[in-house]
């Protein structure tokens, strides 16, 4: 496949450590940021680069030339003058593929594009945008999608939030079909208002949900942190090419005060130390993923549309406090039969209620998990059994429920009073 780079930023914001080169040749330890970037696409086999160029471009052709010392091929257009965020894409539509990546040059990334491009393709999408939760929600658009990681809508960060939301976040990179792309250039263009948000209404775009390393370096603080990211391999850990290590905690109990079978938002409360200890989690090379039973969709109890507002608050929750889960993966059935308004479909022995491992598998086949590397928190014994037929390392919490569902009782590797207290075991 082929690659197109916005590479005109000039990096206002980071004027103190550019100086008289555009943002994306910032030093990054030693070498430009767009070698990393370029570098990660021809590891997935893209070698055919278009790289859009303004600010100082000189300084970008100087470095690259034709590409060939870089193992691919560079051509250029040079915006003599600022055409916004997609403004190019039209007036370069003859040199692009039917399907190529679009990728923003202020950006440190390391993922494996070939499974962003096969999602691409499952899904018959024109445009796929990566996306991942981050450390503040708070303050970014927000990706709304449906059951099928179909977009649906945006809720964006100048617009006041009246509800809870999924913390998932636009990272900047896209694949696109160039049919999408309008015949003819306006002065300027602007990617998500006048390309992405009219194929959203026409379904045919895709949110692809990834754990792996994304992040833009637009202030001197965001490059210094994915600096000493780079240096202590979680970058290069956190592609899904390799094993992932994962820590997944229960909810109720673990995350949350436990109150019984919890049927409204109003109902969730984080437990002191859950938000820093999963900030902890997200800081290090191990995964968050929560892994619950939730019985009352099948008792009736409680609508999927429902549950997804309960877990939305429990996300708006952690990333007010800067954290955030990678993964949430929920059991809605439940055995036994003879509840008034029971969902009957839902009413039976399946293979992903704790103790079963199907979550653990769900999650570890989305993430490339390497389980037997890996930890399962929750504070009952019917979680700790669960990671113990996964193969995972396990926890039992002192917190949470009085019952520990004494049936499934076995020995857990390590114990701990709440969650933040098992986080700093594992991470020392």
């Amino acid at each position: 496949m082929q690659a197109v780079i916005m590479a005109g930023g000039k990096g206002t914001r980071l004027s103190s450590v550019t100086k008289d080169v555009p943002k994306p040749m910032v030093d990054f330890c030693g070498k430009p940021l767009l070698e990393y970037i370029i570098g990660n696409l021809r590891e997935n086999g893209v070698n055919d680069i278009i790289l859009v160029i303004g600010y100082l471009g000189d300084v970008i052709k100087n470095h690259f030339g034709t590409g060939e010392k870089f193992g691919v091929q560079i051509r250029y257009f040079t915006e003599e003058t600022p055409l916004g965020t997609a403004g190019a894409l039209p007036l370069i539509s003859d040199a692009l593929s039917d399907t190529f990546f679009l990728v923003f040059g202020d950006l440190f990334l390391n993922i494996d594009f070939e499974k962003f491009a096969d999602f691409h393709r499952e899904k018959g999408a024109e445009i796929t945008l990566f996306a991942h939760p981050n450390s503040h929600p708070f303050d970014s658009d927000i990706i709304i999608t449906d059951n099928t990681d179909r977009v649906t809508g945006w809720s964006y960060k100048k617009d006041e939030r009246k509800g809870y939301y999924e913390n998932l976040v636009n990272a900047g990179l896209y694949v696109i079909e160039k049919s999408v792309l309008p015949q003819s250039a306006e002065e300027k263009l602007d990617l998500e208002k006048d390309i992405i948000i009219p194929a959203v209404s026409s379904g045919a775009v895709y949110a692809y949900r990834s754990s792996e390393y994304v992040k833009d370096i637009g202030t001197p603080e965001r490059l210094e942190k994915v600096e000493a990211d780079y240096l202590l391999g979680v970058t290069e850990k956190r592609n899904l090419k390799n094993r992932q290590k994962c820590i997944f905690v229960d909810r109720d109990g673990t995350i949350n005060r436990f109150v019984g079978f919890l049927r409204k938002p109003g109902e969730i409360e984080l437990l002191p130390g859950v938000a820093e200890a999963i900030r902890r989690i997200n800081e290090s090379e191990y995964l968050a993923v929560c892994i619950t039973n939730q019985p009352v969709v099948a008792r009736g109890e409680v609508t999927f549309e429902e549950l997804d507002n309960i877990n939305n608050k429990m996300h708006t929750l952690l990333g007010n406090e800067g954290a955030y889960l990678d993964g949430l993966f929920f059991c809605p059935h439940h055995p036994d039969m003879g509840f008034d308004g029971e969902i009957k479909e839902l009413k039976f022995d399946c293979d992903c209620r704790k103790p079963k491992t199907g979550l653990v598998k769900k999650a570890a086949e989305r993430f490339n998990i390497d389980v037997s590397n890996s930890f399962v928190i929750g504070d009952t014994y019917a979680d700790v059994l669960t990671g113990k037929n996964a193969g995972a390392k396990t926890f039992l919490l002192r917190s949470g429920a009085e019952d520990k569902f004494e049936k499934y009782k076995c020995d857990p590797d390590f114990m701990a009073y709440d969650l933040l207290e098992a986080v700093n075991i594992i991470l020392g």
